[in-house]
C-alpha cells in the first residue's frame, strides 16, 4: 500500500482544501470544506487542521505545506512576500515555519507588487502559477486566474512582473444579493442562458465605463421586456466578468493568447466569455496546478520527499 509523504493545503479567504500527497505526487485521500481564513481565526487554524488531519489518518510525523490566506498578515502565520518582478523559484526558498508545532508545518509566501500607483497582492496564485508554468518557464505569458478575487498576471521567463486583481466574484455576490438586482434575480434556477451571458460580456467589453448603467438594466429590460431570473444572473455575470476582461485584455496578447487558470463553474464561464471575445485561450485545471506547485515547493523543502527520477 502507498504510504503518505506530505500533506498539501491550498488555505483561501472562504475555503479550504488538503490533499494527502505519496512520494509521487498521487493523491491519497482529499478534504475540502469552508473552514476558510475568516472562519478559521475564530474557530483556530491549528483547531481546523488537525482535525482534518486526523479525518485523513496523517501519521503524527507527518510534514505539512500550506499556501494561501493562512500566511496573511490576519491569518496563522505571516508568511511574508516576494516582491515583483518575482522570479517563481523564490517562493520555494521563503516559506515560514509554523512555530509550536509538534510536526513541521510551513506556509509558502505570497507575492506583492510594491507600486504605489498599481499595489497589490496574492496569496495562494503563486503556488498556482509555479505549478501551471513550472520553474524553467521560457516566454511571456498572460494568465487569468477568475475567483472571488480574480488575477491577471504577466509572466516572462518565469519571472512574475505584474499583476492586478479584480473583484468579480465579490462583487457579484454583493451586486445580486444586497442590492435592488437581488429582485431580478429571486428566485433563479440552474438553468444557463449563455445567450444572455455572452451578450453582456460583450456589450460591458465594449463600454466598461458603463458598468454601473449595464447592471442596472439586468432589473429594467426584465421589468419592460420580461425574462426569467436566470437571465438576469447571467447578465450580471456577464457584465462583470466583461468589465474585467476589458482591463485585463488592454494590454499586448502573447502569440499563444491567455492562459486560463480556473476549475469548476468559473472555468466553464470564463471560458464562454473568451469565446464571446474570439480570444483564443490556454485552459489549465487550477486545482491540478495548486498541487502540482505544492509538490514542487515539498520536494525543494524536503529533499527527501523529491520524487524518484
Amino acid at each position: 500500500m502507498t504510504e503518505p509523504a506530505y500533506v498539501a493545503v491550498d488555505w483561501g479567504t472562504s475555503s479550504f482544501r488538503l490533499w494527502l500527497i505519496d512520494r509521487a505526487g498521487q493523491v491519497l485521500a482529499e478534504r475540502r470544506s469552508g473552514e476558510g481564513m475568516l472562519a478559521a481565526a475564530k474557530t483556530g487554524f491549528p483547531a481546523v487542521l488537525h482535525s482534518h488531519l486526523a479525518a485523513v489518518e496523517a501519521p503524527d510525523h507527518l510534514p505539512v505545506l500550506v499556501c494561501g490566506m493562512a500566511g496573511a498578515k490576519t491569518g496563522w502565520v505571516e508568511a511574508g512576500y516576494v516582491d515583483t518582478p518575482a522570479p517563481l523559484a523564490a517562493i520555494l526558498k521563503q516559506a515560514a515555519l509554523v512555530p509550536g508545532e509538534a510536526r513541521d508545518i510551513r506556509i509558502l509566501p505570497g507575492i506583492a507588487q510594491r507600486d504605489a500607483n498599481a499595489p497589490d497582492v496574492m496569496r495562494g496564485e503563486e503556488t498556482q502559477l509555479l505549478g501551471a508554468l513550472g520553474l524553467d518557464a521560457a516566454g511571456e505569458a498572460l494568465v487569468c486566474m477568475p475567483g472571488t478575487h480574480s488575477k491577471w498576471v504577466r509572466v516572462k521567463d518565469g519571472i512574475v512582473e505584474h499583476f492586478s486583481t479584480f473583484m468579480t466574484g465579490e462583487l457579484f455576490s454583493v451586486v445580486s444579493r444586497e442590492t435592488i438586482l437581488s429582485l431580478a434575480v429571486a428566485g433563479a434556477d440552474d438553468a444557463e442562458d449563455v445567450a444572455s451571458f455572452k451578450a453582456a460580456v460583450i456589450a460591458a467589453f465594449k463600454a466598461p465605463a458603463f458598468a454601473a448603467n449595464l447592471l442596472f438594466t439586468a432589473r429594467s429590460r426584465q421589468l419592460l421586456f420580461g425574462g426569467t431570473p436566470a437571465a438576469a444572473r447571467e447578465a450580471l455575470s456577464g457584465t462583470l466578468i466583461g468589465v474585467e476582461l476589458a482591463a485585463g485584455l488592454s494590454g499586448p496578447l502573447p502569440k499563444a493568447g491567455v492562459m486560463l487558470l480556473a476549475s469548476g463553474r468559473l472555468a466553464t464561464l470564463y471560458r464562454l466569455a473568451f469565446d464571446a471575445l474570439s480570444v483564443t485561450v490556454q485552459p489549465i485545471d487550477a486545482d491540478e496546478a495548486v498541487r502540482r506547485g505544492l509538490s514542487m515547493a515539498a520536494a525543494a523543502i524536503w529533499t527527501k520527499y523529491k520524487k524518484d527520477s
